[in-house]
């Protein structure tokens, strides 16, 4: 079935060509949520403002076309998928107004959860709904779903902390509950509809048992079907439809804007494990602290700790935990310490009859408290990390009411021992008696798809109708349990939800078959297939939590969707087809646009870096190996020629002036096919080659400096108004300190390699990785200075792996946190400075350090919002530019009231200075210009060497 030409006349008509897709890549890519189904969309848009979702809307509906909304995709119960249109939210969604110091926000959809919280923690607030997914799921999402999580229960979730929304209906109708001339206007043009939305409440609360039995649902926590409580908790018909879009998944509306009351985030907190030796005694110290001063009490089952126990950091004596221990994570929070205090003498009194297999008490120590922490949120991808390949991990999530849990507990488990799920965990939320159970689970042959509909039919015969619970605590119906909804609410509750439905999509335009279906075998189709594709990526369980830090993301691929694109096209390959012109797509869309930083293994729960499949896969595409081992060989020659490149691109520069270079420049690349690299005012100048002289030896504390190629290369661009060079930069801080300056020597033939490796020549980076090792421990005497690399990428590649454990290696950042801080005085500025944070410097973890040193530097510190990549990596700012410019395309408008930038990558400050109109430097550069030697040190400082005149060691 295709699209009506009049709906797509209008598309084309309302949505420039770029933001619209129906490519087989495209629809592939898009057609992947984190759930286990898959529909491939006809037509991808990607819309921007709320004007397009109503005009889009008006088209869908006069032509009957599906459209499903996406957020951010993580859904996993198959919500945010379509075979028809899927309308994904682009980049002007972002907005937000903080009201009340913090008492309220007013939300766009398209905010990341932990956006909005990092945003409200300056008033001690938070956003009530807390789910797993909160650093990339958005608020879209979490609206629609109605998400929860390990401290938001049922009081604190979309619907309970409700101020205001801003909807769209299928007929385009836009409405605003906070706009009295919105409300005014809408109550009269759709007046009828209100009505009947009052007529259902009425007779709603008119049925006691009816009434009764929504109240009792909602007293649990509860995503299955539509709100109903709605219609029992509101008589205002307008309140009644805005709570009714809360957990709608979609299917009733657009929200384009949510105002939320917010909670307080207590500053004190402390957790605790505590392990009983059986799930029966577990569950009672969970009604026992129903009643006490906590904020998150987590369940988790002797299996689940199983499957984290060889972690490092676990607990020793999770390892000999008898077979029915059943674990409590626990956690108090106060305003004030003395209260936290008393919570946890309160909680401990409360749990003191109960007898303790093992326990790790009361904790307020950070690191301590994150450590227990990962116990928790270890578990799920522990299992999906040693699933086998081709098959998916599954996590459902079923509520039963908290004075059955033991009971539930150990049916659920004997259940997934009946169907033979032997790796199936349990954890969840124990005071809320939300239980996640984890399993994996293969859907290529009939029998597998068979043994799974047995398996989801027994859990809802259990959950729904032998316990009273509900099938979907927090996760969303969506396609998963939509043939279930009608089991667990009755008949009489299912058709008014029906009603519901039919009543604000007469068309069933708005993600049919989500949370109501006619189809009764709807959760059994469209399964999605996990085909292997390379041991460095199968283990992907396609959850989108790797997108907000990918800079590719939105102008090509994300990881995921890399890795979705990749499984096809191995697939296919298996099956005999023909896959030239999927790979030609691919090497544009998925190798050359992918910085392979490995941004997204941090945040991949499984630990995947994209990036390794990216240069694996351009390393069977490099073809001049003998070029790479010569260029390997003669490295300074390499040097020499960049330099000549540089000169003559600065000697241009002065000739012909910034703009007209520019615009030749440009044309050539152009009339190259794009292979010659891109021109920017920002391009350093060449900086010359370092001339040796012997060092002095004297008392001073020795550091070795390994200025970084690029960093002997490139000095500062022309329009700069700081021009020392990064090393004259360096040497003059590095003395201030007191320390004396060594160099490797040979240092133009020296390189970490990284050149190399992200081009696919593995076997020559890593030679000259191996050399530089060795250069490096002859410089620092065996190991016995330590080693300053002046760029945090350099730093990494050369400690990733590192065997060598007698070499001390510091990056810009470590080294001034730990050695420069307590010798230099710091006389802060008041001109606010933007702050960058490199990929290296996040995998280094030295993040919060950098920001520590700027706010030392600075009484203004900015770190501009959601740019978590630059996109250069290396050199892909030259012969990539739009990698580059997408990922800072927000830049500008951050930045604008810095007088400078900030970073640890002399590359990454190229495009950076390009795309902010502030010059970036540096970290060094600040440090130095705030800092002066401390009396102990002064005496021994020296003057910084003239340009050309450094020092070296000899091994």
């Amino acid at each position: 079935m295709t699209l009506p030409a009049a709906f797509l006349a209008e598309v084309h008509r309302l949505i420039p060509a770029e933001r619209r897709f129906d490519d087989p890549m495209a629809t592939l890519a898009y057609g992947t949520d984190a759930s286990f189904y898959r529909l491939l969309p006809k037509l991808v848009i990607r819309v921007e403002y709320e004007s397009e979702v109503i005009a889009l809307l008006q088209a869908a509906q006069a032509e009957r076309v599906p459209v499903t909304f996406r957020a951010a995709g993580t859904s996993l119960s198959g919500q945010a998928i379509s075979d028809s249109v899927l309308l994904v939210l682009g980049d002007h969604w972002s907005g937000r107004d903080i009201r009340n110091g913090g008492a309220q926000i007013r939300l766009q959809p398209g905010v990341i959860g932990a956006q909005a919280n990092a945003w409200l923690k300056p008033y001690g607030r938070k956003l009530g709904p807390d789910p797993a997914s909160i650093n990339a799921c958005k608020i879209g999402g979490i609206v629609a779903n109605n998400a929860s999580g390990m401290c938001c229960g049922t009081a604190q979730n979309t619907y309970h902390t409700l101020a205001g929304l801003r909807l769209v209906l299928a007929d385009g109708t836009c409405v605003d509950t906070e706009d009295a001339a919105s409300v005014a206007a809408f109550r009269h043009s759709h007046a009828g509809l209100l009505a009947e939305l009052a007529r259902l409440g009425e007779s709603t609360r008119a049925d006691p048992a009816l009434a009764e039995r929504i109240r009792h649902k909602y007293r649990l926590k509860n995503t299955t079907g539509l709100s109903l409580n709605a219609l029992v908790d509101f008589t205002d018909p307008l309140d009644i439809l805005s709570h009714l879009l809360v957990g709608s998944e979609g299917t009733l509306g657009f929200v384009s804007a949510v105002t939320y009351n917010t909670v307080a985030d207590l500053p004190h907190k402390a957790t605790a494990l505590i392990v009983f030796p059986s799930v029966e005694t577990c569950c009672m110290a969970v009604t026992a602290l129903r009643t006490q001063p906590v904020t998150a009490v987590e369940l988790l089952d002797r299996r689940s700790l199983r499957s984290v126990q060889h972690k490092p950091g676990m607990p020793a004596f999770v390892q000999t935990l008898s077979p029915g221990a059943c674990a409590l994570l626990i956690e108090c929070a106060s305003e004030q310490a003395a209260g936290l205090e008393s919570a946890i003498s309160q909680v401990m009194a409360a749990l003191a009859p109960f007898p303790v297999e093992a326990r790790i008490d009361f904790t307020t120590d950070a690191v301590e408290n994150a450590r227990l922490w990962a116990i928790r949120k270890g578990t799920f991808p522990a299992v999906g990390a040693v699933r086998e390949t081709g098959t998916t991990v599954i996590i459902e999530d079923v509520t039963f009411p908290v004075e059955r849990l033991a009971e539930g507990v150990n049916q659920l488990i004997a259940l997934l021992e009946k169907h033979r799920y032997d790796e199936a965990i349990l954890f969840g939320h124990a005071l809320e008696g939300n239980l996640h159970f984890v399993f994996t689970q293969g859907f290529n042959s009939a029998e597998e798809i068979t043994r799974y509909d047995a398996l989801m039919k027994d859990v809802a015969q259990l959950v729904a109708v032998d316990f009273g619970g509900s099938l979907k605590a927090e996760h969303g119906t969506g396609r998963n349990m939509a043939p279930f909804v009608e089991l667990e609410w009755g008949t009489q509750a299912y058709q008014l939800m029906w009603a519901v439905k039919r009543l604000l999509d007469p068309q069933g335009i708005l993600n049919p078959d989500v949370i109501l279906s006619e189809d009764p075998a709807i959760h059994l189709k469209n399964l999605k297939p996990l085909p292997a594709a390379d041991e460095l990526v199968d283990k992907c369980i396609e959850c989108g939590f790797c997108e907000p830090v990918c800079p590719s993301k939105g102008l090509t691929l994300s990881p995921r969707q890399r890795i979705v694109m990749w499984r096809d096209i191995q697939a296919r390959k298996r099956s005999g087809q023909n896959t030239a012109t999927l790979e030609r797509q691919f090497r544009y869309q998925g190798i050359d646009t992918c910085a392979a930083t490995g941004l997204c293994a941090e945040r991949c729960p499984v630990g995947i870096n994209t990036g390794d499949l990216v240069k694996k896969l351009r390393g069977q595409q490099a073809s001049r190996p003998q070029a790479a081992r010569w260029a390997g060989d003669h490295f300074a020659t390499l040097l020499a020629s960049a330099r000549l490149s540089l000169r003559a691109a600065s000697g241009a520069q002065r000739l012909l002036g910034a703009p007209r270079l520019g615009r030749y420049a440009k044309g050539l690349r152009s009339l190259s096919g794009n292979t010659l690299p891109r021109w920017t005012p920002a391009l350093p100048q060449a900086r010359p080659a370092i001339t040796f002289t012997a060092p002095n030896d004297d008392a001073r504390p020795r550091v070795v400096y390994l200025p970084a190629c690029v960093s002997r290369v490139m000095g500062p661009a022309i329009g700069d108004a700081e021009q020392t060079p990064l090393i004259e930069k360096t040497q003059a801080l590095l003395e201030k300190a007191g320390y004396q300056v060594v160099f490797p020597e040979a240092l133009d033939s020296l390189c970490c390699g990284q050149p190399f490796t992200s081009k696919g020549y593995t076997e020559q980076g890593e030679a000259k990785r191996q050399e530089l090792l060795r250069a490096l421990l002859r410089a620092s005497r065996g190991g016995l200075d330590p080693i300053y690399c002046d760029t945090s990428p350099c730093t990494l590649r050369l400690v990733d792996n590192l065997a060598d454990t007698r070499l001390d290696l510091y990056d810009p950042v470590r080294f001034i946190y730990s050695h420069l801080m307590d010798k230099l005085d710091f006389t802060p500025q008041q001109a606010p400075i933007a702050v960058h944070v490199t990929c290296s410097t996040q995998h280094l973890g030295q993040s919060q350090a950098l920001l520590a040193i700027a706010r030392r530097c600075s009484d203004k510190v900015v770190v501009p919002e959601g740019i978590h990549c630059c996109g250069f990596a290396g050199d892909k700012g030259f012969t990539q530019p739009d990698l580059n410019a997408h990922a800072l395309r927000s830049l500008k408008g951050a930045v604008q009231h810095c007088s400078e930038g900030i970073s640890t990558s002399r590359t990454c400050e190229i495009g950076l200075s390009d795309h902010s109109g502030i010059n970036y430097h540096s970290l060094v550069y600040l440090v130095d210009r705030v800092t002066s030697p401390k009396i102990e040190h002064s005496e021994n400082s020296l003057h910084a060497p003239k340009q050309g005149e450094l020092a070296a060691i000899s091994g």
